[in-house]
């Protein structure tokens, strides 16, 4: 049996309000899930290179 049908086997089992429970819980993994793979970084990196890839920023990091 799939951990997907033993869950669901348990949940059909409880009453309406702990059930409403399990999902509001199922939910917030869900959504902590998708929070955790949030890269501020690549996002902005096209914005950034606007400003670091000019003339004046090579010369200014040319002699490192």
């Amino acid at each position: 049996m799939s951990t997907s049908e033993l869950i669901a086997q348990e949940v059909i089992s409880l009453p309406e309000s702990q059930q409403r429970k399990v999902y509001e819980f199922a939910h917030a993994l869900r959504l902590q899930s998708a929070a955790e793979h949030f890269d501020g970084l690549l996002l902005s990196e096209s914005t950034l290179a606007r400003d670091w890839n000019t003339p004046e920023e090579d010369s200014a990091w040319a002699n490192l």
